[in-house]
């Protein structure tokens, strides 16, 4: 199958709780609401393209449970492909308890299931092997971690790769993530993730850092002050989007989708992080990192 892209990263079923304020050690808040939703960074990430109208896949596993079932329901309902997933009986699916406070900020945590269990034997090569990306994003352990980079190792060079460290994979630091920094052709981080894999405090540094090591387009995440982007020749820092924060889970990987398509449609660099930064616009307004996603109609809102 020729797809746009190919997401592999975590599935999980987000569990959300919004609540007065996010406690600290000894302190003690009140949940003024709870939500149930489909998850995973590079999972939300293709389905933001799917609903810009992209054709896409995904590589990952669930366990045979209702929270499997209810991930992979949730991709047919996108128009997701989920011939890619591996369906696991000994374990459980991966789920995340977040707790999201009264200004939209978050915290996460996350019990990674049958994720972390997969394989590169797992995996058809030839799923992928045809796409235009392979969109990768982060798990929690170390052999999933390897499985992507054995897939990277036997994949062919035409295949574009992009890669969303997240935080999880970020710490690990540059000399950890080489494999598929090196490999990577878009690698898009948030300025903090950035400066823990480059110890680069300025991220025009940090981004220059990992274009010296090949990559093509790093696009940096600013979160309300919008994204800086660069391909080592150009360099352009785009504002953000103005409008009522409700929740930042997925605001990320709404970027993600919204870059995506734009180098997938040609778009210039600037205009690739407009719609990055108008895709994520649109992911904050509500709870859960899917509801807000926008659909190719609602991209004439840029004009």
């Amino acid at each position: 199958m020729d797809f746009d892209v190919v997401g592999f990263g975590a599935l999980n079923v987000d569990k959300l709780f919004k609540v007065n304020h996010i406690a600290h050690a000894e302190e003690e808040s009140f949940i003024k609401s709870y939500e149930e939703s489909c998850g995973g960074s590079a999972a939300n990430t293709t389905v933001g393209l799917a609903r810009l109208g992209c054709k896409v896949g995904f590589i990952g596993k669930a366990g045979i449970d209702a929270d499997g079932e209810l991930l992979l329901e949730s991709f047919r309902q996108e128009g997701v492909d989920a011939s890619g997933i591996i369906r696991d009986k000994t374990g459980g699916s991966g789920v995340v308890m977040g707790f999201v406070d009264e200004q939209g900020q978050r915290a996460l945590y996350i019990h990674s299931g049958v994720n972390d269990s997969i394989t590169a034997k797992e995996i058809c090569v030839e799923y992928v092997s045809e796409a235009n990306f392979l969109h990768l994003s982060s798990f929690v352990g170390e052999k999933s971690f390897q499985t992507q980079t054995d897939l990277l190792e036997t994949l062919p060079r035409c295949l574009k790769v992009s890669f969303d460290p997240g935080a999880l994979y970020a710490r690990r630091g540059y000399g950890h993530l080489a494999p598929i920094i090196e490999r990577a052709n878009i690698v898009m981080p948030n300025s903090i993730e950035l400066q823990l894999i480059t110890n680069q405090k300025d991220y025009t540094k940090g981004a220059a850092f990992l274009i010296s090591k090949g990559v093509e387009v790093v696009a940096v995440k600013l979160g309300s002050k919008g994204c800086y982007v660069t391909n080592g020749y150009e360099e352009h820092t785009i504002d953000a989007f103005k409008v009522p924060v409700v929740d930042t889970t997925g605001a990320g990987d709404a970027f993600n989708a919204g870059f995506l398509y734009g180098l997938l449609k040609d778009k210039s660099l600037r205009e690739c992080g407009r719609l990055g930064n108008f895709v994520a616009s649109r992911c904050v307004m509500k709870m859960g990192a899917r509801a807000g996603l926008p659909y190719a109609e609602d991209l004439e809102l840029l004009g």
